[in-house]
């Protein structure tokens, strides 16, 4: 169905909504809604929640991740129909959805400003402030420039406001247009998981088992290689990989061992990251020289694998710098190092996790490697970019259609709730 704007619209008082139904009216936040601060005095209640991108969800409350507090009687009591805004850290984080209506009694920290609907349809004001959300109005309150905000902030907030029957009508459109889309985003959710798992697999039987089903295999004698191809040999790490002590050069730029990037100059790390990190400056000298397709061991490559650098400079001299030999293709062993299985043989050869230390040049000679012909890394790391490449493809082409889903749903939910649409025919 084709959605038509109102017929007799009017001059709306919010700056930032052109018009509404002349039949809508106008009223301040105060007029619809009341600050409700009741402190869990007692632990009357332990359900936990928190708010989360636009949702509000349990949290364990026995849990000991985050910052705990003192006691939980001071969190707030809020029950199903309130309204949860987090108005703190205004400046510094603007992505977060900042309000959510709560779906069950629980309690909520009282950094929150809770709003008690009164005259107005709960669903509808939720559907509304999300809208005040993702079109940034928050931010232009209390004079731009303020880390957080309270109810008194809120108070005269205009909130359009059709006749109860219309906010629910409304609320009953949205709740059907929305469910439906997020439906989709969750199918493309799993299909992305779903791929992302295939990839690891490809690399991790490609780099262990080769490309052919047809070859007579034969048992490596290492627990994560399990049964390698016959012609395929197992050697020391040493015999592929030397380990580099050369000190950095005066002309060496500082780079940056990252599991999302490889090993790239610091600059470029900040410049795709958005973000400053703190640079070095003293004892330059005593930073190892890296070239470009040596790997590097850091303390973080149990977790994703070696990492290849990218870029010549020099890294922290904690870390280790592996130059290969004339028995490598880098192709090959950059997607070795990265498999599932190569990563859990170098986890297990160190307690680094539990006692706090970096890995080192002896974690990686622990692990013995596949020996092969250069020819056939070559092969197999040529039919791993293709396939990575089309696994790749599809997750962005996916995840961008999640996005401009995520776009369609906020456009729709702002254009209902403000009187852009007419949608009572609809709902």
């Amino acid at each position: 169905m084709n959605l038509r704007p109102y017929p007799n619209t009017k001059r709306a008082k919010a700056p930032w909504i052109d018009k509404i139904p002349c039949h809508w009216e106008e009223k301040p936040m105060f007029a619809i809604a009341q600050e409700k601060q009741v402190k869990n005095v007692g632990m009357k209640e332990n359900n936990l929640l928190s708010l989360s991108y636009g949702n509000i969800k349990r949290k364990d409350i026995n849990t000991n991740e985050g910052l705990l507090p003192a006691s939980y009687e001071t969190y707030q009591i809020i029950d199903p129909g309130d309204i949860v805004f987090r108005l703190t850290d205004l400046q510094n984080d603007k992505r977060s959805l900042r309000t959510a209506i709560c779906r069950e009694r629980g309690i909520i920290t009282s950094a929150y400003v809770v709003v008690q609907p009164d005259g107005i349809d709960p669903a509808f004001l939720n559907y509304l402030m999300r809208a005040y959300d993702v079109q940034k109005v928050f931010y232009s309150m209390g004079g731009g420039m303020r880390q957080s905000l309270g109810f008194d902030d809120l108070r005269r907030l205009p909130v359009v406001a059709p006749s109860l029957d219309e906010q629910r009508t409304i609320g009953r459109y949205l709740n059907r247009k929305i469910d439906r889309i997020d439906g989709l985003i969750e199918k493309k959710n799993r299909f992305i998981a779903l791929m992302k798992e295939k990839r690891v697999a490809v690399i991790d039987n490609a780099v262990t088992k080769g490309l052919s089903r047809d070859v007579p295999m034969k048992n490596s004698g290492l627990d994560w290689l399990g049964e390698i191809p016959s012609h395929w040999e197992v050697a020391p790490s040493i015999w592929l990989f030397k380990e580099s002590k050369q000190r950095a050069l005066k002309e060496d730029e500082q780079l940056s061992a990252t599991q999302k990037y490889g090993v790239i100059p610091l600059s470029e790390f900040e410049r795709l990251e958005g973000r400053q990190v703190t640079k070095a400056f003293l004892n330059l000298e005593q930073r190892k020289h890296v070239e470009v397709d040596d790997f590097v061991i850091s303390m973080r490559s149990a977790e994703g694998g070696l990492e290849r650098a990218k870029a010549r400079g020099c890294v922290r001299s904690s870390y280790v710098v592996l130059k290969s030999t004339e028995h490598v293709d880098v192709d090959f062993f950059t997607y070795l190092f990265k498999s599932l299985s190569y990563i859990q043989a170098l986890r297990s050869t160190s307690s680094f996790v539990r006692d706090g230390q970096d890995l080192n040049f002896w974690n990686f000679r622990a692990v013995k490697l596949p020996l092969i012909s250069l020819d056939e890394q070559a092969e197999i790391a040529r039919f791993l970019t293709l396939e990575t490449t089309r696994i790749d493809s599809l997750v962005n082409k996916t995840e961008r259609s999640i996005e401009l889903l995520k776009e369609k749903r906020e456009a729709l939910i702002a254009a209902a709730i403000t009187g852009q649409i007419d949608v009572r025919d609809a709902a």
